[in-house]
């Protein structure tokens, strides 16, 4: 900002932010991404201004948030297995997740459970070596990618393309068993 006197991070804040938030919100998925985007747009306007002037306030933050987006589609996130197993029909009546981690010692719940980890073993054993290994490891082991590429050798970009094949081989085998019991 050329002059910090005459305008104030707030009045920036105040004169850009729902034009701004509009402008991120039509080119995320979701409002809460939208919100993080904003957040760090704002955060690091905070942190320019004490070091360099900002001459075209709003063409810089729109360059920024703009930045934000592409940065935020560039990461690239290894599927979790919890959001691969929250499987609902469209009234939310079912889903693994919940059956895993119910308290609940009741036969039907503990029949379930055990038909799960019978069919997502089944499903391990149909996987090759190396996608199973770096499955395991990871969701059940709770190993980390960089651990993993330090112990095998094998680069954590090629432990992720592993994962990623393991968790849509166990999706679709998943599924399967999910429309079964929803079919019961």
């Amino acid at each position: 900002m050329a002059n910090p006197a005459s305008k104030n991070i707030s009045q920036v804040i105040s004169q850009f932010g729902k034009r701004l938030f509009g402008f991120i919100r039509q080119r995320v998925n979701n409002e809460a991404d939208a919100e993080d985007i904003l957040q760090d747009v704002w955060y690091q306007l905070t942190a320019t201004v004490d070091t360099e002037p900002v001459e075209q306030v709003s063409s810089w933050l729109f360059t920024v948030a703009r930045n934000k987006i592409i940065d935020k589609y560039r990461k690239k996130k290894p599927a979790l297995l919890e959001d691969e197993l929250a499987f609902e029909d469209e009234n939310g009546d079912i889903s693994f997740k919940e059956i895993l981690l119910a308290d609940n010692r009741n036969p039907e719940s503990e029949h379930l459970r055990n038909l799960f980890w019978k069919v997502l073993q089944d499903a391990l054993d149909e996987l090759p070596e190396d996608q199973r290994n770096v499955f395991i490891w990871n969701e059940l082991e709770d190993i980390p990618f960089r651990e993993i590429s330090e112990k095998t050798g094998v680069a954590v970009n090629t432990l992720l393309s592993r994962k990623r094949y393991a968790v849509l081989h166990l999706r679709e085998r998943l599924k399967t068993l999910y429309n079964e019991i929803i079919n019961y």
